[in-house]
Parts: structure tokens; sequence; C-alpha cells
């Protein structure tokens, strides 16, 4: 009878161990209001964090048994994935490694987790921050570049890639890859319109995704169908859409105009129904656009705007500020008709956004920050880039869908992009919701990233330490 009252015993104790188990995290969030970049649907949550990622999400009032490290409690918060900015620039040069490197606590503290630095001159700096940032060694967002640009003989901007030939390209391709960059980036100062859509077609048979402006010299449809898989900025796509395109392609191939000359000649003819076939075609063949709606709205009124108490300038150093000068020379210079034109253009690019968001193109909010990008400042700027979105009509939930979501999707990053389970845990607490006034997206509650937290008094801690170190002199380290 005692043997077998004491196996019982011994039963009842293992099932009560059994029981008592409980699942192990590093980091859990409660009761955060989840926002289904997807289906624009909010609901409230649990968020179970381990080793950098989402192990598992369940509803408020039925999470299991479970143990944290730390415990995080997001009621009243509004959870979204952390942002992207999906084109941003680091460069300037050796003098300004410093600055630039600056550039990465404002992004964090902006709740931008990654960026897609789209080409400069600083690649061995940024190939060691995207380093040290993995390891956890470095404060910053995720580093996606593409290295170097591609460009033509004697192109614009320093450490360019020239290519001029076939063998160039192949040479230029190879030499991306050994780094590696995450995407190429073209631009279109020098190249030829045959070389352009020879390089987008020898990249596309690598595999390899790629970006870039376009020079007018080649029609929107050439690069579509040579496998171009996003525009960087507007000028092209509108090109595309006007009925004089091939006209006017032609003038530049004959050197009869240039890109600026060409511009009212296409504004003029811009036409619906052009317009109509060349987002489908964009559509269909899974193109993105980036707008860089803010940057174009700064550049258009420097002479009507006053940026000299910008929250911001004082994040940036005096050598980078000195980089401004150039536009802002321009701006002054340029005639009363050229500052029209630029301004009836700058309405026209936030139409064409609209449309192509109507036309279910896929957008990717970029800022365009950096150096020579006179006041447009890493870090706010992506929100600015959102409120401008909004502004042109497109929807709060479109607007954030084109940071993280179609960034992620884009760059054919999986783990990334939405918020559900094995995907990276890089998030962002709103202290209101974004869907009602994307400009709640500035309400910074707390930064995950890859399951560290940075509360709000350590953001407001990043920007003091950004404005320290923009007053000190400028280094190359």
């Amino acid at each position: 009878m005692r043997i077998l009252c004491f196996f019982w015993v011994s039963i009842l104790s293992l099932l009560s161990c059994s029981s008592d188990k409980k699942e192990q995290f590093d980091l859990v969030i409660l009761n955060g209001k989840i926002i289904d970049l997807e289906t624009g649907a909010v609901e409230q949550k649990v968020i179970f964090i381990s080793e950098g990622r989402i192990k598992k999400i369940s509803d408020s009032h039925s999470e299991p048994p479970f143990e944290a490290v730390k415990i995080l409690d997001a009621t009243g918060k509004y959870v979204l994935p952390g942002f992207w900015d999906n084109h941003v620039h680091f460069r300037g040069g050796d003098s300004l490694i410093s600055a630039n490197k600056n550039f990465l606590n404002l992004f964090i503290a902006n709740g931008i987790t990654t960026v897609r630095d789209a080409g400069g001159d600083l690649t061995d700096a940024v190939l060691a921050w995207r380093n040290a940032i993995a390891e956890g060694n470095l404060v910053g967002p995720k580093i996606f570049t593409s290295g170097p640009k591609i460009d033509g003989p004697n192109g614009t901007w320093a450490g360019s890639l020239e290519v001029a030939t076939e063998a160039d390209v192949t040479q230029a391709l190879d030499s991306l890859q050994a780094i590696p960059t995450d995407f190429v980036k073209l631009y279109d100062s020098r190249i030829s319109g045959e070389i352009y859509l020879k390089t987008i077609a020898e990249a596309e048979e690598r595999g390899l995704i790629v970006s870039g402006h376009m020079p007018f010299t080649v029609q929107l449809d050439e690069a579509v169908n040579s496998g171009i898989d996003a525009i960087e900025h507007l000028y092209y796509v509108m090109k595309g859409c006007a009925s004089n395109e091939k006209e006017v392609t032609q003038q530049l191939q004959n050197k009869e105009i240039g890109f600026w000359e060409a511009m009212p000649l296409l504004m003029a003819n811009y036409q619906n129904s052009t317009a109509k076939k060349t987002f489908q075609h964009l559509k269909n063949n899974n193109v993105y656009v980036v707008p860089t709606l803010h940057i174009g709205k700064t550049l258009s009124y420097l002479d009507e705007v006053d940026h000299s108490n910008d929250a911001y300038l004082k994040y940036m150093s005096d050598g980078l500020i000195a980089t401004y000068e150039g536009r802002i020379k321009r701006a002054k210079n340029s005639s009363e008709k050229a500052i029209a034109d630029r301004k009836t253009l700058d309405l026209l690019f936030g139409e064409l956004t609209k449309s192509l968001d109507d036309a279910g193109v896929g957008l990717l909010a970029g800022s365009d920050s950096g150096a020579y990008n006179s006041y447009t400042y890493p870090g706010v700027s992506l929100h600015k880039e959102l409120q401008e979105m909004v502004s042109n009509g497109i929807s709060p939930l479109n607007a954030l869908r084109s940071s993280a979501y179609n960034g992620a999707a884009f760059l054919k990053q999986d783990a990334y992009g939405s918020i559900s389970e094995q995907k990276m845990a890089d998030l962002v607490l709103l202290d209101a919701n974004p869907l009602e006034n994307i400009e709640h997206t500035q309400q910074i509650h707390t930064v995950i990233q890859k399951g560290k937290i940075f509360s709000k008094k350590q953001l407001e801690a990043l920007l003091k330490a950004s404005v320290q170190h923009a007053s000190l002199k400028e280094e190359t380290k």
C-alpha cells in the first residue's frame, strides 16, 4: 500500500512540474495594438521575442505561461515594423566620414531600423558600420548598400564605377558582387543609353537587384524590358507618361536639347492614356518607384523657405552643411521661369505619385537624405516623405506600406517587413495611431531592433549625442 501511494505521489508530482513549466523568452511585449500592414487591421496582441526574432504572437487574453528576461507593457501603444528609409546616401569623402556616421543615431531615434544606401564614396566605412551594427557593437539601422554607383566616364559623383564598354560592365558588376553589395545602383550623368541597358540586362542575368536613374536618351519601356527593378525619382516615370517621349528621346540622342530643356516638353504632353499603359507596364513587371517627394518640395522652394532655424540643422556638422551650398546657389541664380517650372513639376510629381498608387504600382518611401541634398535631414525626412504621400491623397496605410513592407519585398528580405512569427524583431511603438494621422509616426515611444529595446529616454540620449558629435571638428575615423 505504501509503495502504491508513493507511486501516485510521484506521478502527481511529475504532472505538477510538467504543468508548471513555462516557456522562456528574452522579451515579451504585452497588450500592444499591432497594425497589420496587409489589411490595415489593428489588434491587441502579445509578442514573444527571443534571439532577435519574433517567436510567437498570441491574443492578449490567452497568452501561455511564460518567463521573460524583460517584459514591456505596451498598453495603448501602436506597434509597427521598424521603419525603412529606402533611399539614403553616405558620401562626401573622408573628411565627412564622422558626419555620416552621426546619421546612424538619427535613424534609430526616428524609429528607422533599416536603410537602403543608394550609393556613395564611403563604401569601406559603410561596410564597417554594417558589420559593427550586425554584431551589436554600434548603434544604427541595418544597412543594405549598393556600394559605389555605376555611371559613365567622368560621372558626377565621386567613387562611381565608370562604364563605357560591355567589358567595363562585366568588371563593374564583378567588383560589386565581390564586396558583396545588396543591389546595383545606376546613375545617369554620363552613361550612354546602350551601355545603361546592357548593364541592367547583365545584372538581371546574374540575378542581381537593380535600381537607378535613367538617362533621357532611353525610353522608360526599354529600361523596364531590360529588367530594372526600381526607378529612383519621378522624372523618368513622367517621361514615360508623355505622348511625345519617343520624339523627345530622339532630340536628346541628337544632342539638340538637354535634360532640363526636355522637361517642359514632356510635362506639356503628359497624357492619361499613355500614363495608364506605363503604370500597367510597371506593375506587370513588378517595378517599384521611389518618389522622393519631400526632397523635391524642399529643393523646389529653396528660394522661398528660410531653413536657418530648422530643428535638425543642429545635428549636421559644419562640413556637411557646406555641401548644401551648391543647390542653394543654383536656386538663387535660377531664372524666374526655371523656378516656376520646378514648382509646377513638384505639383505634377505629387499627382503622379497618387496615380501610381491608384494603379497598384509599388512605391518605396525614401528620403534621399545625405550630404549635398540641402536640408533633407537623415531620420526625420522619412517621416516628411510619408506625410507628403498622404498630403497628395495616398492613404496612411499605403504610405506606411511603402516603408518597411514594400522595402523588404523589393530587396527580397523575407525576414523583414511585417509583424509575424520568425520575422526579425524590428519594431516601433507609437503613442498614437498613424492610420488616423500620418504625423503620428513621429510620436515614438519605443524602438526595438533585433529584440534590443531603445526607450524614449534612450532615444532622446541618441539625439543629444548627435548634437554633441556634430559640433566636433571633422575627423576621418
